[in-house]
């Protein structure tokens, strides 16, 4: 079967990616110095047969979620993003929705910090891309989809995470939250995904529902988490938020003072790497 445009772009972008440069290991034989399908998967969350589906041209319309999921994994500068979504048939997401492109200077920034956890996640809190270091600490996220990559989401109607809370912080974080949701859905009032989450939160949760009905409004600043990791126990650490205003991105960067325990603690997560018999969802 002839592959389609489509196909044979996304196979020209994963053989240029070497799999360091995505935070992969690169060990083991390859016929090619890219990523392999089942990487460039993981990276984008998505399926590998419907990569190998795109690629074959046996799958057509793929979503802007995908195709923006796919534009990150590969690195795709703004060029070559807005030319992936004229392939799928897509026009690239207006001012009026929530902005999800990884641009290469914050990508760049990201690869310096190779040894530091970090997430980035766009204005309503939905994990857009995070680093291994922060899949070992926080918990491997590739296996999450939809809603239960948003923050907000998980925190009011997912599972059990890492972070531990006392009560009084735990209210104050539900409040953060709900706040930094308003101030994005007065800024995206037109953005129907962000629509679909905040009606799901409200009938799920009473707590939410409470909070957004109060109209609290602002940002969720930054703060210090303890967490409870499967295998090193519990560690407290900064978790500092950058904000890319111009791109509406916020970078979520955890540090250790040197010297402490919970430094060592870190060190000794970044050998373990993602290896844990007790597996819990990421916070954020």
């Amino acid at each position: 079967m002839t592959a389609t445009e489509l196909g044979q772009a996304l196979r020209r972008w994963r053989d240029r990616v070497a799999p360091d440069a995505a935070g992969l290991p690169a060990g083991g034989r390859r016929r090619a110095a890219g990523l392999r399908r089942e990487e460039l998967a993981l990276l984008a969350g998505i399926s590998v047969d419907y990569v190998t589906r795109l690629e074959q041209g046996r799958a057509a319309n793929p979503s802007v979620q995908v195709v923006e999921a796919l534009a990150r994994a590969l690195r795709l500068s703004a060029d070559e993003r807005t030319y992936l979504f004229g392939l799928a048939g897509l026009v690239p997401p207006g001012p009026d929705m929530i902005p999800g492109y990884i641009t290469p200077s914050v990508q760049r920034l990201l690869d310096r910090l190779a040894g530091t956890p970090v997430a980035v996640t766009d204005a309503a809190m939905t994990l857009l891309v995070t680093n291994p270091l922060y899949a070992a600490l926080m918990g491997d996220p590739s296996s999450l989809l939809g809603f239960e990559r948003n923050g907000v989401w998980r925190n009011f109607l997912g599972g059990p995470t890492r972070v531990r809370h006392t009560p009084e912080d735990r209210r104050a974080f539900e409040v953060g939250m709900v706040a930094e949701l308003r101030s994005t859905a007065a800024r995206y009032p037109a953005d129907r995904q962000l629509l679909h989450l905040i009606a799901e939160l409200r009938a799920g949760s009473k707590r939410f529902a409470e909070l957004w009905d109060a109209g609290v409004v602002g940002r969720l600043e930054a703060s210090r988490k303890t967490i409870e990791h499967p295998q090193v126990g519990l560690l407290t650490l900064d978790c500092d938020q950058l904000r890319v205003e111009e791109h509406d991105l916020h970078i979520l960067v955890y540090s250790a003072e040197p010297g402490t325990e919970a430094a060592e603690k870190l060190e000794l997560i970044s050998v373990i790497g993602t290896q844990s018999l007790v597996e819990r969802r990421p916070g954020r």
